[in-house]
C-alpha cells in the first residue's frame, strides 16, 4: 500500500511540475532573473506548494501516525548551520545556472536530450560525493 501511495504521490508531483512549467529551464531562469526579464509566474507554483504543505503539517501534528503505517519524521532542526548555508548556496548556484532542481531534473530525463542526462548524472554524483566530502571536511577540522 505504501508503494502505491508513493507512486501516486510521485506521479502527481511530476504532473504538477510538467503543467506548471517547472521543467522548462528558460521559465525557471526567468523566475531567478530579478534584475532582467523577470517571470513571476512560478510564484503561483511556490504558493501552490506551500499552502497544501502547511495544511498537511497541521493535519499531521494532530495525528498519532500516518494512515499508511510507520511514523512521521521528526521535525527538522530550525537552526541555520554552516552546512545549511553552504548547501543552499551551492544548490542555488546550480539552480540558477542550469534552471533545474532535482525534481524537474529527473522529469526532464524523458525529453531533455543529452544535456538533461549530463545534468542528472552530475547531480547524482554530487549527491553520492556529498557524504564523503563532509566527512573529509570534518576530519580536517
Amino acid at each position: 500500500m505504501r508503494n502505491l501511495i508513493a507512486l501516486a504521490s510521485g506521479s502527481l508531483f511530476g504532473l504538477g511540475l510538467l503543467i506548471s512549467g517547472m521543467v522548462d529551464t528558460t521559465r525557471v531562469q526567468g523566475w531567478l532573473d530579478f534584475l532582467g526579464d523577470w517571470d513571476p509566474t512560478l510564484a503561483f507554483v511556490l504558493g501552490g506548494a506551500i499552502i497544501p504543505m502547511a495544511i498537511a503539517w497541521r493535519v499531521a501534528a494532530s495525528r498519532g501516525a500516518p494512515l499508511s503505517g510507520g511514523s512521521f519524521p521528526s521535525k527538522p532542526d530550525q537552526r541555520i548551520t554552516s552546512d545549511l548555508a553552504i548547501g543552499s548556496l551551492i544548490f542555488g548556484a546550480g539552480w540558477g545556472l542550469a534552471g533545474l532542481c532535482p525534481g524537474p531534473a529527473f522529469a526532464s530525463l524523458s525529453f531533455g536530450g543529452w544535456e538533461g542526462l549530463v545534468f542528472a548524472g552530475a547531480m547524482i554524483a554530487g549527491m553520492v560525493l556529498a557524504v564523503p566530502a563532509k566527512r573529509l571536511r570534518l576530519s580536517a577540522v
